[in-house]
């Protein structure tokens, strides 16, 4: 019933690991998909460049490529099909497979030729992170986006951190000032290589959690508040940084406040944090917070502050 001349057959779906439990699969498809063995596996949640590595990693890649009179396969299409699906099995926890096979997938997109999904009740978390039953992986919390106002009316999107956020935070930390900087990291920076960035940016939510502020308007990243908690998950140390411009108008104040509510959610106990002492504006923050500040016993200089929940 569909005739795709030149299309590429592939295999995408959600295998049930009894140790890691929902699997992404993706490879070559078709009737010989045993045969052919052409396979590779992620964890989920992925977004568009883990997709991308996973399909790098089997040999029906280098044919989706053009060749000959052969159009290239719309990749991107590809790409999203796993990132949606993975994003389908964090959103029903009861699917425990899907089998795509064939997928076709040429110039024009893709489509599912064939599906099969296998369904079961939820049963008890595993001991895995909280958030979802069953995912190796806490997936990125969607629940936790809000919009919010500065006090100039300026419209927010606040919402958790992702991967591909890297390149908001070249623009954002170009506009933060020297001192600001070196308020916040207590040393001078001058260093905003992918690998300083990839720290901010690609982190396990089941251990920690950064909120940015994004201006709806213009997409550009505003601020950002960053929470990691310690072994135990009982206390968390927290760090705040907003662009320079911006200061005086309620944002810095928005990003605590939401680390503190997140922080009250995952039952954290107690949020901390090293202060400078020149850093009046974060202490009277903090003050007005409830959060206890009392000098560091190792370092004149700096202050710790401490909120207990």
């Amino acid at each position: 019933m569909i005739v795709r001349a030149k299309a590429r057959e592939l295999i995408v779906g959600v295998a049930d690991d009894p140790t890691f439990g929902p699997v992404i699969v993706f490879g070559q498809g078709g009737t010989a998909v045993e045969v052919i063995s052409d396979k590779a596996l992620a964890l989920p949640p992925l977004d568009l460049a883990l997709a991308r590595r996973l399909i790098a990693r089997t040999r029906v890649a280098r044919i989706l490529k053009a060749y000959r009179n052969v159009p290239a396969a719309d990749e991107r299409a590809i790409e999203l099909l796993l990132v949606k699906l993975a994003q389908l099995v964090a959103d029903f926890p009861e699917i425990r497979e899907i089998d795509l096979n064939p997928v076709l997938a040429d110039e024009t997109g893709v489509i599912a030729v064939d599906a099969r999904v296998s369904v079961a009740p939820v049963g008890k978390p595993r001991g895995g992170p909280s958030g979802h039953p069953r995912f190796a992986i806490r997936p990125y919390q969607k629940e936790w986006e809000r919009h919010a106002t500065l006090r100039d009316e300026t419209a927010l999107l606040m919402r958790p951190v992702r991967p591909e956020d890297e390149r908001l935070y070249g623009p954002f930390l170009a506009a933060v000032s020297r001192e600001d900087l070196r308020l916040r990291f207590f040393a001078p920076v001058k260093d905003f290589s992918h690998a300083f960035i990839a720290r901010f940016t690609q982190i396990d939510y089941a251990r920690a959690m950064a909120f940015l502020a994004i201006d709806e308007a213009s997409g550009e990243m505003l601020g950002v508040v960053r929470l990691h908690a310690d072994a135990a998950y009982e206390r968390g140390e927290y760090a705040v940084l907003v662009r320079s411009d911006l200061k005086s108008r309620g944002l810095g104040w928005l990003l605590m406040q939401m680390i503190v509510d997140y922080a009250r959610v995952e039952g954290i106990r107690v949020i901390e944090g090293q202060v400078l002492r020149e850093n009046t504006t974060m202490l009277n923050m903090c003050r007005e917070l409830g959060f206890e500040i009392a000098s560091d016993p190792e370092e004149a200089d700096v202050q710790v502050v401490k909120l207990r929940l």
